[in-house]
């Protein structure tokens, strides 16, 4: 597979309408009443797909379009015009979808819910994955995003590399890497198998890095990291339309450090298991039915002992453990393209804090973060994908879900009725979403726009978390069990151009946030935090609104050169007016793609604009404007079956020292940074 970034905003329409009449829907519908459980449409069934982007990531192949193949999750999703990073160091970045971070989005490994177990978001979901393990991130904006639980920005679906069935064959990768500005190390390794009734495969990759420097050769503490990377993945044939397939990911990192942080992470640890049922067709109108039990337990254990000067050590190790299932029905009729999700989860989440005074003598302080939090959900997503004409569709979609919390350590409730002595152990809400998108696809011109409303519950911090650290704001954070659902009302709208040589896509999204959940000064309360200024609390505000637009231009200056330009600019306000955080200021990335038989070369620069609407009340402050550099040249080799792809590179080139909007606390974006890639496969 080849390893591009691309949209897939294309509906088969000529497919759709091609499609003979078949049987009464009121006969599918008592199927699905019946059958009850299923997901995926299988890829020889009718090529419909969500108005949405897909960021091709590449899985065992390697391309030599791509500027570096290596590089993190991370960094492959900061090319989706929706989506930008909070660093907080050099690993384990935290994306914002529609300037909206993970609280408000939907983050899933191959439709499986999971939850990070670190209070201060070290461990997204995102960093439990290497490009070993994927083949494509898909990127549904705001409601539409709620397949598998409800959300106010929208969603990514991070999905592995299917395996598939076929003349028996072996495929082997290896794959080394460099980088100069923290001396990273890079290897991995895959192999694959397949037969006409079993299919296996196998990664792995390591990861190693010491401090990185940023511009100016300015030494940034506490930024190095070590990460390893197995994955494992095998199917068996059942019958001729039926198979179950089996997945592990397991995943650790070790001594990571977090220059904007005031403490590290000694261990990250994730394991992620599922077993999968598949059966497609159905009937001649039920296409496919699929089946997903899932199990992952994450670790994740924080600490400050490698910090010098500290007045009181920390541990603060955290605990996720996630039960789960969804089954996925897809059907057709003429015009119409339907899909049907049941899913649900059991998610568990511990984090305590013990602080050791310097005094021996002294009693160790414990308190839980979370206290033992148990969330259930129960949802339903139904959707309706069908042609208007020959050139015009329209996409329906609607969720609801049942969503409980319980607190479930006697300890930490008690904790918490400090604060709200009426406060139950446990809180039931309800969700809900509904969302429509129009399409127009001409030959040259294409456009549409929709709109939907959905809700979200607090996360476990915004409900239950107990003297959260917040660095940014340098504020201590209490839960609030008594906040309502954050809902949202959106609008959006996109149009593209395209002709030979040139296209050009134009986007925008509007939302309109009630109940938008911030943290608020809380009087008369002590910081249990050494340093910080005061302790905050969830609350709700009436309102807040976002508006983002981004606009990506492609130009085919020759057969063999190709010029990109994106885009993008955002601004978030509350009731007020008053500014959001990380709200991103005009931004822009262009490249120059020489490309021609097996070599390839490519310019590029990327930069911000100065943020002047930054939030002085959430911690922000004014960010200089900036403009990197890079490039890079690759060639690909071939001999007697084998591909051997080289990749040198060179990202800031004049060394600029920077940092962005998104950089906690202000940590500067590495500098000059060398680095070499090879690809083996065979």
């Amino acid at each position: 597979m080849e390893i591009v970034l691309k949209k897939q905003n294309s509906v088969n329409l000529n497919h759709l309408s091609s499609n003979l009449m078949r049987k009464k829907f009121v006969l599918m519908c008592s199927i699905i009443s019946v059958g009850a459980f299923a997901q995926q449409i299988d890829a020889d069934s009718l090529n419909v797909h969500n108005i949405q982007e897909v960021v091709v990531i590449g899985g065992h192949a390697v391309s030599a379009k791509e500027s570096k193949p290596l590089s993190s999750i991370d960094e492959y999703l900061q090319k989706s015009s929706k989506i930008e990073m909070i660093k907080r160091g050099s690993y384990a970045w935290e994306p914002l979808l529609n300037n909206m971070p993970t609280e408000r989005t939907v983050v899933t490994i191959d439709g499986m819910r999971i939850f990070g177990a670190c209070t201060d978001k070290m461990d997204p979901v995102t960093s439990y994955v290497e490009v070993s393990n994927l083949s494509e991130a898909e990127i549904v904006s705001g409601a539409q995003g709620s397949e598998h639980g409800n959300t106010i920005g929208g969603a990514i679906n991070l999905r592995r590399k299917l395996g598939e069935f076929g003349p028996q064959k072996w495929d082997f990768a290896l794959n080394s890497g460099f980088e100069s500005v923290n001396q990273q190390k890079i290897y991995g390794g895959s192999a694959a198998y397949k037969s006409p009734v079993f299919y296996a495969d196998v990664s792995g990759m390591s990861r190693s890095a010491e401090n990185y420097f940023a511009g100016n050769h300015t030494e940034v503490p506490f930024s190095q990291y070590k990460k390893i990377n197995l994955s494992g993945n095998a199917g068996l044939k059942l019958g001729s339309n039926q198979w179950v397939e089996t997945s592990l990911i397991y995943d650790k990192a070790t001594n990571v450090g977090y220059p904007a942080l005031p403490m590290d992470v000694s261990l990250a640890e994730a394991f992620i298991g599922s077993l999968k049922y598949r059966l497609v067709p159905v009937s001649d109108y039920l296409t496919g039915w699929e089946t997903k039990i899932y199990y992952n337990n994450i670790t994740h254990r924080m600490d400050d002992t490698q910090r010098p000067s500290v007045p009181i050590h920390m541990d603060m190790p955290g605990w996720s453990k996630t039960y789960g299932y969804y089954s996925q029905l897809t059907a057709e009729l003429p015009d119409h393209h339907f899909k049907f999700n049941l899913n649900g989860f059991s998610n568990l989440s511990t984090a305590e804090m013990t602080m050791y005074p310097a005094n021996s003598a002294e009693k160790l302080m414990f308190m839980y973060t979370w206290p033992q939090v148990r969330t259930l959900f129960q949802g339903v997503y139904l959707e309706d994908h069908f042609l208007l004409s020959s050139k015009s569709s329209l996409q329906l979609s609607g969720s609801l879900g049942f969503h409980s919390n319980k607190v479930e350590s006697d300890f930490g409730l008690n904790s918490l009725q400090i604060f709200y002595p009426e406060m139950a152990a446990q809180k039931n809400r309800l969700l809900k979403s509904v969302a429509a998108k129009y399409r127009f696809e001409g030959k040259q011109l294409t456009f549409g726009f929709g709109g939907g409303f959905s809700d979200r519950a607090p996360s476990v911090s915004e409900g239950y978390g107990f003297y959260l650290f917040n660095s940014f704001e340098k504020y201590d954070y209490i839960g609030n069990p008594h906040l309502k659902n954050e809902s949202s009302i959106e609008l959006n709208a996109f149009a593209g151009l395209k002709s030979e040589g040139f296209s050009a896509d134009l986007s925008a999204s509007y939302f309109h946030i009630s109940d938008y959940i911030v943290g608020k000064v809380l009087g008369g309360l002590v910081p249990m935090t050494i340093g910080a200024h005061g302790v905050k609390q969830y609350e709700a505000l009436d309102f807040a609104t976002i508006f983002d637009a981004s606009l990506t231009t492609k130009v085919k200056l020759l057969q063999f050169l190709e010029w990109t330009n994106q885009l993008k600019y955002a601004r978030g306000k509350d009731f007020e007016k008053k500014n959001l955080p990380f709200m991103s200021p005009f931004s822009y990335r262009s490249s120059l793609l020489f490309h021609r038989n097996k070599l390839s070369a490519e310019v590029s620069a990327m930069g911000n604009s100065k943020y002047n609407d930054f939030a002085a009340e959430y911690g922000e402050s004014e960010t200089s404007a900036f403009a990197v550099f890079n490039a890079n040249i690759g060639y690909q080799f071939g001999f007697n079956g084998m591909k051997l792809l080289t990749k040198i590179g060179v990202e800031n080139i004049f060394d600029k020292l920077y940092t962005t909007y998104s950089d906690w606390n202000k940590i500067p974006r590495p500098g000059r940074n060398f680095y070499l890639n090879i690809n083996v496969n065979f």
